[in-house]
């Protein structure tokens, strides 16, 4: 598959490498030589020191042959037009970053469809949804929904209060039981487990289940005590803090705090009565003591600096909020924060490049994350009538070292998926894999 990006920036950076590990023919353009010369040697791609505005330079670059144009410089209006000539060239399918939430608005798509963009991305949006999915449950770390929660799978950090720890999965996780563990990060390294594996104190467990069952799961993680999130504090009001807030549900009450005075006035104005604008520093413990952080179910740092975000994080762990969120740009800082305990991370370029991540998949792949803490990705696989997932039970299937399945949705209705499930055509199978090429899958559930 061919793929051409455009924009050597966070998220261009970081989609290249995570499609460098398909080893697809990818190249990656920018303007500046200097950021193109930070990746070139360590990636398996090629670089074009050129705009993606020129139409010399996108044929140049083969762009009659691409099947994905992706467009993330950080100027909107050059992705848009970049799309718009790529796909006038020949590309397949084209994806702009945006940064108008207008552009994402429902019915927006035909619109950009008609122009010859494919996709738009908004990552400011994709993170809001993140956050508000881990504030409405705050003994969770990462929470996915399939399906409308048909399936959802959680991320949760396991502590001594925790019932099935040090036990076979085989012996407290069989055909019978509401959930999967599908994935353990422990110690830097992801575990895709078997019947042996065990899980340990402090680990990062992933959970299949269904919804009826999140109850379930919260008593045997022993996380019942923690309390639900009804007062939230977030530190930095840009686009994303806008969009979370927007998003939030109603019963919670908010409080943000910005440092800088106009900005202030800006968020009064878009968010009314939505929230409380506080002017002052989010670092500053007197002030998050008159605020009232001793009260506050969940702090949100969303600066764009990713040391305060998470010495911000770890103040408010201290003066014991429960709930802690950081945004962390940098992903050589996501290890550190994890280690630290941080609590949730969010990562706006992680979260965008899943999302385009999909578009260079087949048809008959729908959702895909990239649990990047986890270093695995999670996809929702629908079978091919006659395709080799289906003609035998899942024991029987021989699948890839480093895959497994978490579970399917069929008729609308939630499964747990075990050694003698058969899965039909149609189906919507969630599969979880680590350093195992999606391609490859892609073949074992197409004829």
């Amino acid at each position: 598959m061919k793929i051409i990006i455009a924009g050597a920036y966070t998220i261009g950076t970081y989609l290249a490498k995570l499609l460098s590990r398909d080893n697809q023919d990818i190249i990656l353009m920018d303007e500046s030589q200097e950021k193109l010369d930070k990746l070139g040697s360590d990636f398996d791609l090629m670089t074009m020191n050129a705009s993606c505005t020129s139409i010399k330079v996108l044929k140049e670059a083969g762009i009659a042959s691409a099947d994905l144009f992706i467009a993330v410089t950080p100027d909107e209006n050059k992705n848009m037009m970049g799309c718009m000539l790529a796909k006038a060239l020949g590309a397949k399918k084209t994806v702009a970053k945006v940064d108008n939430y207008e552009y994402v608005a429902p019915g927006s798509a035909d619109i950009f469809e008609d122009l010859g963009i494919s996709s738009v991305i908004y990552p400011e949006l994709l993170a809001a949804t993140d956050i508000n999915n881990g504030l409405k449950m705050s003994w969770v770390r990462q929470r996915w929904d399939v399906h409308d929660g048909a399936l959802v799978m959680l991320g949760i950090k396991l502590r001594e209060t925790c019932t099935i720890l040090d036990k076979p999965l085989k012996d407290i996780s069989g055909p019978e039981d509401p959930y999967h563990v599908v994935a353990i990060k422990r110690d830097g390294d992801t575990i895709i487990p078997g019947g042996n594996d065990v899980l340990k104190r402090y680990d990062m467990a992933y959970f299949m289940t269904t919804r009826q069952y999140i109850p379930f799961i919260r008593k045997i993680v022993g996380k019942e005590h923690y309390v639900d999130v009804k007062h939230v504090m977030v530190m930095g009001g840009g686009r994303t803090a806008v969009r979370a807030v927007k998003t939030m549900p109603e019963y919670m009450d908010v409080k943000i705090i910005e440092a800088d005075e106009r900005r202030c006035d800006r968020l009064n104005e878009l968010l009314d009565d939505r929230a409380l604008i506080i002017h002052g520093d989010g670092r500053d413990v007197a002030l998050l003591q008159e605020e009232g952080i001793r009260n506050t179910q969940a702090f949100v740092a969303l600066t764009g600096n990713a040391e305060t975000n998470i010495l911000a994080c770890l103040t408010a762990k201290r003066m014991g909020v429960r709930k802690t969120v950081a945004m962390v740009e940098n992903v050589d800082y996501v290890n550190m924060a994890e280690s630290l305990d941080i609590g949730t991370i969010i990562n706006k370029k992680a979260i965008s490049a899943g999302h385009i991540y999909q578009m260079m998949l087949d048809a008959n792949v729908h959702n895909v994350r990239f649990l990047m803490n986890a270093n695995a990705d999670v996809a929702e696989f629908i079978p091919q009538e006659g395709s080799r997932i289906t003609l035998k039970a899942v024991k029987d299937m021989r699948l890839p070292y480093g895959m497994t399945i978490g579970g399917l949705v069929r008729n609308g209705e939630g499964y747990l998926v075990s050694g003698n499930t058969r899965i039909n055509a149609g189906d919507s199978v969630m599969v979880f894999c680590h350093n195992v090429n999606m391609k490859a899958i892609e073949k074992i559930f197409n004829k």
